[in-house]
């Protein structure tokens, strides 16, 4: 893919997403909400939040209901990332809205929206789209740092492989992608995937299911590694 995204700041435009200058570079929030405004396609929103102390207060009562975990950190990285896609909802027309967890772990959105949520330990994000425009839509976040070595067989296939160069921050974009991927596919064909049922082309902007389902990407790598996955 070559990406359309536009940016000021300390990264390039490449074929494929946004690739970064330096890695490990401190987060500058107002630089990462400019990158995510311009990897998001028509019809689609998406924001972000550093969490912060208090953002658990963010939950309605439906959700904190619908919670399996009780620890504040989880609760609170759940407000963030709620506070955020209630704002981008507002904007759609869906004010005031809960999103609570269903019985499978995956969030629960208003009829006639499709939306995503994630977070790493510092910040969350949320796309949202109207049904009528996307029919699938999956996000995710890391911080811009390379994969543990440890986990490359668990994530990478062989042929992905192939992608990884040099660039520290290959394997942790396609970790992303693949988190990405599974969020968009799954409300539709309620399947599990594992990492390398999902194949990424991160040249291409695409990625394929076992099931044959294919996704458009669009990500960067700094100021945080975001992948957004669509259909």
């Amino acid at each position: 893919m070559t990406s359309d995204a536009r940016c000021d700041d300390p990264v390039a435009a490449v074929a494929g997403g946004l690739r970064p200058l330096g890695w490990g570079a401190p987060m500058n929030a107002a630089s990462l909400q400019r990158v995510l405004d311009g990897l998001a396609p028509p019809g689609v929103v998406v924001g972000h939040r550093v969490i912060s102390a208090g953002d658990e207060a963010a939950l309605l009562p439906p959700e904190v209901a619908s919670m399996r975990s009780s620890l504040p950190v989880r609760r609170r990285a759940s407000g963030a990332a709620r506070f955020v896609a209630r704002q981008l909802l507002s904007g759609l027309g869906y004010p005031s809205c809960a999103i609570p967890t269903g019985a499978d772990g995956a969030p629960q959105w208003p009829e006639g929206i499709v939306g995503s949520l994630a977070h790493d330990d510092d910040v969350a994000v949320a796309a949202v789209a109207l049904a009528r425009d996307v029919a699938a839509l999956g996000i995710d976040v890391e911080p811009a740092e390379p994969l543990p070595e440890e986990m490359l067989d668990l994530v990478v296939t062989k042929q992905e492989r192939r992608q990884l160069g040099n660039d520290p921050l290959t394997a942790r974009t396609l970790f992303a992608a693949k988190e990405a991927v599974y969020k968009a596919a799954y409300p539709g064909d309620r399947i599990f995937l594992e990492f390398h049922d999902i194949e990424v082309d991160l040249i291409e902007g695409r990625a394929k299911t076992k099931s044959d389902r294919v996704f458009t990407l669009r990500y960067c790598a700094a100021p945080r590694i975001v992948v957004l996955a669509f259909a």
